[in-house]
């Protein structure tokens, strides 16, 4: 496995990470001990995305639905017991 210090971590990161999601872990050294194991995460453990616009189509908003229920909320604030 291969071993980087931290400097040489930060400088070809990008690189590292690559290598680590082709299935080549590596670990960041400081003052030549190991501190931490980079490794890729399964994707058995990688959530999948949330779908925007996974309802379209599935239900109709009414027009007016920005004042759906206008009169009972200005009453309620206007102290209107009805």
């Amino acid at each position: 496995m291969q071993t980087v210090n931290i400097h040489e971590a930060k400088t070809h990161l990008s690189r590292l990470i690559v290598q680590a999601q082709q299935g080549h872990p590596f670990v960041i050294a400081k003052s030549g001990k190991p501190m931490v194991m980079v490794s890729a995460v399964p994707a058995s453990q990688a959530k999948a995305k949330k779908r925007l616009g996974f309802l379209r189509d599935t239900m109709q908003v009414p027009d007016d639905f920005d004042r759906m229920g206008e009169f009972e909320i200005t009453s309620l604030f206007d102290g209107d017991p009805s």
